[in-house]
């Protein structure tokens, strides 16, 4: 009898996918697109994964970069669910109550949780009158996070047809008009307009022009929880990496890309700034969206982001993040604390409009060792404080504003919540703009792409798959649905309804 599996053919090649950036966004790519069959290699600029959700250790020490607030874990948890594996058997997710507490310039605080008892009373404390406009602000936040997130997140944007689908909604939840503006439609205490309103902050928003879609944030956090991810959030990226190594894909390193290479208006693969080209199929870019169209594709490549409407589109706000670890524990600090300044709209007004560099602030202050205190020294807390600020497009020079800036800062959290700080910080780290745009290419320093307004949100965002160039896919902050954890994880989703599968090609 012969033996004929000696000539049979050789299985086809799958298909390959460059994934450029380590950041959430494409880690949470690499494994969808693995998962649709095709061979992954992700390429990242800097010595790990993370990107923004990078992690540095110093002096005993750790300090997670980024993100810190980790809401909607069922968006990981399919990651885990389509490598065959359990989330909970590789990250522990702790729930964070309060989700914050919020210092006002006078000193009192309120703490937002997901209890609605507990905000019941706070709300009991601070404006009773505001009671029933609070609990109908809900019933809309909760409305508007069914349609917003649960059922458009995940959904592409790929014609002016899709959004005009969704227009009779987003006129009826108000989406046309300013968070902030939406938010005082029912409630009238001014502080209590605060806390409801102050989330797109979270995601590179100014209150007072992000469209108010974001209003879904408040029931969001209530129906998920915020978490924290027991090790640091650079657990939640370790685990990702082990999940993408599984698969048998490739994580690269130190492998920065000086561009997409074209042909015929099609993706051919990426080439590094060592000079070698690595040939792909299709290329995902979780670097910053302006920074992929300006810096990694020609001009004459890009018909709708071209220069001058890059130029003109409006970015996010830069963030100033100081990260200091004390010998003593703070035990009245919770681990998500907002430090409000004397002035909320003009500054807001300073940092996204002016672009000036204001003497107060407004802060927010994390301190993880709350939840898990092995992320320092026994006796010891890890914090990190973060200040929005202008983005590079302002004048300020970061070389000579940092450590006058950092000073300030101090100074005011010595004064309020962390009494004699100066005599206890025993290890110190800064991160300006400047850090922002040299060492995670976002476009203007800004930390969270383009800033989350109308007029740059679902269609009008750069699409998940490229308007441009066939072939070429984004994910992250900059692309739909945009910032924050859930946004970028759902601009991986997206991949699914675009890229088609890998037998299909």
């Amino acid at each position: 009898m012969t033996d004929t599996s000696l000539h049979a053919p050789a299985p086809p090649t799958p298909p390959h996918a460059v994934v450029i950036g380590a950041g959430f966004g494409g880690l949470a790519a690499a494994i969808r697109l693995r998962a649709r069959g095709y061979r992954v290699t992700v390429v990242e600029k800097l010595e790990a994964a993370g990107g923004r959700a990078s992690v540095f250790r110093q002096d005993g020490f750790t300090f997670d970069a980024g993100p810190t607030i980790l809401t909607a874990p069922f968006l990981l948890e399919e990651l885990w669910h389509l490598c065959g594996r359990r989330m909970q058997d590789d990250l522990t997710l702790q729930p964070v109550s309060p989700f914050y507490r919020i210092r006002f310039d006078d000193g009192s605080s309120f703490d937002c949780s997901g209890d609605p008892d507990s905000m019941r009373r706070e709300i009991s404390l601070l404006a009773p009158a505001d009671l029933d406009g609070y609990e109908r602000f809900m019933r809309l936040s909760k409305t508007t996070c069914r349609i917003g997130f649960e059922q458009l997140g995940a959904e592409p944007f790929n014609s002016l047809t899709d959004m005009a689908r969704i227009a009779p909604d987003l006129i009826r939840l108000g989406g046309y008009q300013s968070v902030y503006r939406l938010v005082s439609r029912f409630i009238k205490n001014e502080k209590l307009r605060i806390v409801c309103s102050f989330h797109p902050l979270l995601i590179g928003g100014n209150p007072f022009t992000a469209s108010a879609i974001y209003t879904l944030i408040p029931y969001l956090e209530r129906r998920w929880g915020v978490h924290f991810a027991m090790g640091g959030t650079g657990e939640v990226v370790c685990g990702l990496v082990n999940l993408i190594e599984a698969q048998g894909s490739t994580m690269r390193y130190d492998a920065e890309v000086s561009r997409i290479t074209i042909a015929g208006g099609r993706v051919q693969g990426v080439q590094l700034v060592s000079g070698e080209t690595i040939p792909a199929d299709i290329v995902v870019s979780n670097a910053d969206a302006a920074w992929t169209y300006a810096k990694l594709l020609p001009p004459q490549a890009r018909r709708r982001w071209t220069d001058r409407k890059l130029r003109r589109a409006r970015y996010s706000m830069s963030l100033f993040v100081w990260y200091f670890g004390t010998d003593r524990r703070y035990e009245d600090v919770a681990h998500h604390t907002i430090l409000l300044g004397p002035r909320y709209r003009e500054l807001l007004a300073d940092i996204f409009k002016r672009k000036l560099l204001a003497k107060d602030f407004s802060l927010y202050l994390h301190r993880p060792t709350a939840t898990d205190p092995s992320l320092a020294p026994p006796g010891c807390d890890a914090f990190y404080v973060l200040s929005p600020v202008p983005n590079l497009a302002g004048a300020t020079d970061w070389h000579t504003a940092a450590e006058p800036y950092r000073a300030a800062i101090e100074e005011h959290l010595s004064a309020t919540v962390l009494p004699g700080l100066r005599s206890h910080v025993v290890t110190s780290k800064l991160m300006t703009p400047l850090d922002f745009a040299d060492r995670l290419c976002a476009w203007q320093g800004a930390a969270f792409g383009l800033e989350p307004v109308l007029r740059q949100s679902a269609w009008f965002r750069p699409h998940n798959r490229s308007e441009d160039i066939a072939g070429l896919y984004l994910v992250g902050a900059g692309t739909h649905p945009g910032a924050g954890v859930p946004g970028v994880l759902s601009s991986a989703k997206v991949l699914d309804r675009v890229v088609p599968h890998a037998a299909a090609r």
